[in-house]
């Protein structure tokens, strides 16, 4: 079974702060939930663009593994238009 990344070593591998390596790791396992969701339901694009109100361009960038300037909220507008709904969990860092 493959190992999960965690946002301490996408940080340490690409040199960023702990945050935006947690931040990377998020805005990923969002984007994947969102590419098999719209593959079960055969959402095109086109169709995921107008549910979020996203230009189909950045639908297409954020779908194909672009996360450079791409926020939070555009990928929880993709999360929502293919019906789905993200849920966090925060733990203490010691119990990691």
């Amino acid at each position: 079974m493959k190992r999960k990344s965690t946002g301490q070593e996408i940080a340490k591998i690409t040199g960023v702060s702990p945050a935006r390596g947690m931040e990377a790791v998020m805005k990923a396992q969002l984007i994947s939930a969102v590419i098999h969701a719209a593959d079960r339901k055969k959402l095109t694009h086109v169709e995921i663009a107008k549910r979020s109100k996203l230009p189909r361009s950045a639908v297409t960038g954020i779908l194909s593994g672009s996360l450079q300037k791409i926020t939070i909220d555009r990928v929880l507008r993709l999360v929502e238009a293919v019906g789905l709904t993200a849920d966090l969990k925060i733990r203490n860092a010691a119990a990691s």
